[in-house]
């Protein structure tokens, strides 16, 4: 009986020491919470059908270079001028760097409760309360140095600002949309 069971444990440890094939594990590319998905409501076929034609006529390819540089150009400019409103804790001149939508949603109280329950902020005894309170406990301690290292875009006025770690890994920092002539902040 002791042959069986030793046996059996030796077969059990040959299994389970086999090699695996190593998977890499992705970490998360957005650095601080980004908009939350909403549930979708039903469109109507048309208006599906219009949607699904808009999102296939822009080709990132058709983005020439020259306009390509200028956008990355004028992120790289955006985001260094966020990191010194944000080493001065400046609330009041950040948010207006911020589309409305994004607003809205670092506003809302459901999004501020759940972001709250997060391992850092609930160490710190830190509530978050307001969109001003996003800024001072999120924002400030995670955003103060930021670089810039890539774009790409989504759309003709929307772009994806990128730092890339030193392990050559692009996490996302940004989501930007041109309004009016001007980046904006909308995730």
């Amino acid at each position: 009986m002791k042959k069986i069971y030793g046996m059996i444990i030796c077969i059990s440890l040959v299994i389970l020491s086999c090699a695996t094939a190593d998977v890499p594990v992705e970490e998360p590319e957005v650095l601080i919470p980004s908009l939350p998905v909403e549930e979708a409501a039903p469109v109507p076929e048309e208006e599906e059908h219009a949607t699904e034609v808009a999102v296939e006529t822009f080709d990132p390819s058709s983005i020439t270079q020259e306009i390509f540089d200028e956008a990355k150009n004028d992120v790289q400019l955006l985001i260094e001028k966020l990191n010194r409103i944000i080493r001065n804790r400046d609330y009041g001149t950040w948010v207006t760097y911020l589309g409305q939508n994004y607003l809205d949603v670092i506003s809302d109280p459901g999004f501020l409760s759940r972001l709250s329950e997060s391992a850092r902020l609930k160490n710190q005894k830190i509530v978050l309360g307001s969109a001003e309170d996003y800024f001072m406990y999120v924002v400030v301690p995670s955003r103060a140095n930021d670089r810039v290292d890539d774009i790409e875009f989504i759309d003709t006025n929307q772009v994806k600002a990128f730092t890339i770690t030193s392990k050559g890994q692009r996490l996302i920092l940004y989501n930007l949309e041109k309004e009016g002539g001007n980046w904006k902040i909308v995730g």
